[in-house]
Parts: structure tokens; sequence; C-alpha cells
């Protein structure tokens, strides 16, 4: 029996493939099905973005809105399938795992892009953290202002500042980020993915509510109108629009590691197809549903996020819940994309510190009618730090649908396409100038017009709001 180090601690491994108890790998036995895996993509799907999606319909408008969006989850799920393909090297049952999107690129191609794909991955995922932050903080205001509003009976604007929320946000992150590893979130992944269906259903019924109460479907073919806005902003506004629906649908980033919890037989690529599929198809008709119908309800002037910034006041008791059920799910959403950077920092500090105490080392405390908890120093300290760091910089930049957008536009070309497509032609030999390489070429190449529009409109967005500015006192 040897040892092996796993997310920074020692476990007891017995020779490859020697126990009920373990993989082929040495590690503890994964238990991980399609409908985990299923879970843990939509918690990070179907997240924030969705309520930004009747804004982003609105920008492009009825035609162009629903055909985007299809467009976008086709190239979602092809493209995942492709990185699927990568998770082992060579065979696809016994060859080497590639824990890691870092390490699926290592594998397959190797050299300086392993570095840009980690700087991609990585900042992408902080990324994200703050978007979270921004978003649930914004939630929670709509809560209290809701109530506000009911209470005075629309005569109070009820503005308040957003630094209390983000902060009572991170206080929660920091106690949920001591959650070892990926395997052990599965539980908060489906209170979240329940979470997201609730507050997406919300907004769904309340948008056929307000249609119907409108007695007529808003909106037009080429989306909101030049007059309402400049020329220049609705361009800008239909490129941050790309951005949002990439958000929208951005979780490749994460894929390897979610099928890193999956258990074998049958191959993990098989059962990762079939819950890209389930999700993604789930995914797809749900924003179909909330974008159109949110735009359907409000036509130009559909709000940026649909649940918060009053485009619906009543019934104040539903919106309360909806609002809430954001807010649990963006603490499970928060983890499932911060997991694989915490990996990676503690495996690197095991990695560069083997005989370090305080960062290898595990303080065993007893935990009444559970397994003891495993307290690392390190992984306290280091986690809690990049909490309050987020949270920091949430509290500075909280710009909802431009963070949204440009996240989106920054992730979306190199992490959800051009990897994915590389390392599928490496890994299948396809030859150069063939047509199947000509076609993945082309869709890339594609991808990536798209990503550089969507980065533009976002940062055009940013400079708007930077104008009327000041740090630290944003109020909503």
């Amino acid at each position: 029996m040897g040892e092996n180090q796993f997310f920074g601690f020692s476990i007891d491994v017995l020779p490859q493939g020697g126990s009920k108890c373990f993989d082929d790998d040495g590690r503890l036995k994964r238990t991980g099905t399609v409908w985990t895996a299923s879970a843990h993509i939509i918690t990070a799907v179907i997240g924030s973005g969705v309520l930004s999606l009747a804004w982003a319909t609105a920008q492009l408008g009825w035609i162009a809105g629903p055909v985007v969006m299809f467009l976008f989850s086709f190239v979602t799920y092809y493209t995942s399938t492709l990185l699927a393909a990568c998770y082992r090297s060579g065979d696809p049952v016994n060859g080497k795992r590639n824990y890691t999107y870092m390490e699926a690129v290592r594998s397959n191609l190797g050299g300086f892009k392993v570095k840009i794909c980690g700087w991609v991955q990585y900042l992408n995922l902080f990324g994200v953290a703050i978007g979270y932050t921004i978003a649930s903080a914004i939630s929670m205001m709509a809560i209290k202002r809701s109530n506000c509003f009911h209470a005075s009976g629309g005569k109070n604007p009820c503005h308040m500042n957003s630094n209390p929320y983000m902060i009572a946000f991170g206080i929660v992150e920091i106690i949920f980020s001591q959650i070892p590893d990926f395997d052990q979130l599965w539980w908060l992944s489906i209170v979240a993915a329940v979470m997201s269906f609730t507050y997406s259903t919300i907004g769904l019924g309340l948008g056929i509510a307000q249609v119907a109460a409108n007695g007529k479907i808003k909106g037009s073919l080429t989306g909101i109108t030049v007059g309402t806005v400049t020329r220049a902003q609705k361009m800008w506004g239909s490129f941050q629009a790309l951005g949002n629906i990439a958000f929208a649908y951005s979780y490749s980033l994460i894929l390897i590691e979610i099928q890193d919890t999956l258990k074998a037989p049958p191959a993990e690529s098989k059962t990762m197809k079939k819950a890209t599929l389930l999700s993604v198809g789930v995914t797809t008709i749900f924003y179909m549903l909330c974008g159109c119908m949110g735009y359907a309800a409000f036509g130009d002037l559909s709000p940026g996020n649909l649940l918060t910034d009053f485009g619906f006041y009543n019934p104040f008791w539903l919106l309360d819940i909806a609002n809430a059920a954001i807010v649990i799910h963006l603490v499970g959403a928060y983890q499932v994309y911060c997991q694989p950077l915490f990996a990676f920092i503690e495996k690197s500090a095991a990695e560069r510190f083997p005989n370090s105490e305080f960062i290898t080392e595990d303080i065993k405390i007893p935990v009444p009618g559970f397994r003891p908890y495993n307290l690392n120093l390190f992984r306290l300290v280091w986690r809690t730090l990049f909490v309050i760091l987020t949270t920091l910089i949430s509290m500075l930049l909280p710009f909802f649908n431009d963070i949204v957008g440009l996240l989106g536009a920054l992730g979306f070309w190199p992490l959800t396409v051009y990897f994915p497509v590389e390392m599928y032609i490496s890994q299948k030999n396809i030859p150069k100038w063939s047509k199947r390489w000509l076609c993945l070429q082309i869709l890339s190449m594609a991808c990536l017009v798209i990503t550089i529009a969507a980065t533009a409109g976002s940062i055009a967005g940013i400079i708007l709001d930077l104008k009327s500015y000041k740090p630290f006192s944003t109020s909503y």
C-alpha cells in the first residue's frame, strides 16, 4: 500500500486496479452518475446568466435572439462532446486520466498552449466568482427593496448600498469554501440545481402573466429600435448581448473536473455525453422560454436582470422567493466554479513544498454523527483570502450586465471552442485540410469573430458605466 497526494492531503492507495475501494489510478472509487453530472452542469450553466436573456433578446429581436441562443447551445453541446473525448489520453476506456482541463491540454497539445489555457481558465473562474458575488448581492437587495416598495405603496424609491450584501455573501462563501473537493459537493449542486429551476420557472411564469395582462406580445423582429437608442448603442448592445448569451452557456471550463467525478464502467466519455445532452437540452428549452417570454412581456424596455431590475413588482412575495432561490443557487454555483481553481493552487503548493506541514498536514476535527472533518490550514487561509479578494473587487465593479457579457466573451472562444477543437484534432489524428479538419476550423474561426464582437460591446458598456461611478458607493 502506497501514498498519493489528493487535493493537498494524503490518502493510502492500493496497487492499480487492486481494490473495490479504489479506481484504476489508485484514487478513491468515483461514484458520479449521469444524474450527478447533469446536476453539476445545470448548477454551472443555469446561473445568473438566465436573468439577462430577456435583455439580450431585446437587443437582437425575435429572429436573431432565439437563433443565436440555439446556435450557442449547439456549439456548446458539440464542443463539450469533443472535450469529453479528451478526458482519457489514448484509449477511451483504459487510457491515462486527465484530472483537469489544463492536464487535458498538456496531454494533447503541450508546450506554450498549456500556460495560455491555464491563465484563461483560472482568470475566467476568478471572474465568475466576482460576477456571482455581484448577482447575489443584487438579488438580496431586491428582496429588501421589494418589501420596502410594498410597505410604502411604491412612494419610497428604497435606494440602498450594495456593500453589506456582498460582504454577507462573502462570509457564507468562506464557510462553504472549506468543503475539500468536487466529489463532496454533489448535495450542494443538487440543491442549487433545484433553486435554479425555481427562480427560472417564477421568471417564466411572471413573463407569461405579464403577456396575458398586456393582451399582446411586445417586441419587434429586429430588436430595440434606432431612435429609442442611437445607432452606435444598438450595435454595442447587440455585441454585448452575444457575450451575455455566451456566458449563459459557459461551463466547458469545468467539464473535465465534473467528468473526473464519474464512475466507470461505462466509459466516462459516454456518461458525460449523455449528461451534456440532457443538461444542455433542458437548459436551452428554459433559456428560450425565459428570454422570449421576458421580451414578449417588456419589449424594448426588457430589464438587464429580469427579477431584480423591477420589471415585475407584484406579487412581491413570489419575487422574494425567486430572489432567495437565486442567492441559494449562487452560493452553490460559486463553489462549483471555484473548486478547480482551489484544487490547482493547493496541488501546486503541495508539489512545490512537499515537506511543509502548513500545506500538507490535516488536523482531524471530530463531527458528531459524521466522519471527522480534515482541516487543512493552508486550505483555510488561502480559500478565505480568495473569497475576500473576490468580494472586494465585486464592491469596486458592481456592473452586472457588462461583467457578465465580458466574462462570457473572454471565456467562450478559447475554452468552449478553440482548445476542445484542437485537442480533438490532435487525439483523433485528423489530417490537415481534410473535410472534417476544415469544418472544425471554420467553426473555430466563426466563434472567434463572435468573441471579438462581444468583448468590444462589453468593454464599451463598462466604459459607459465608469463615467457615472464612485468606488465602494454603488447603490440601487
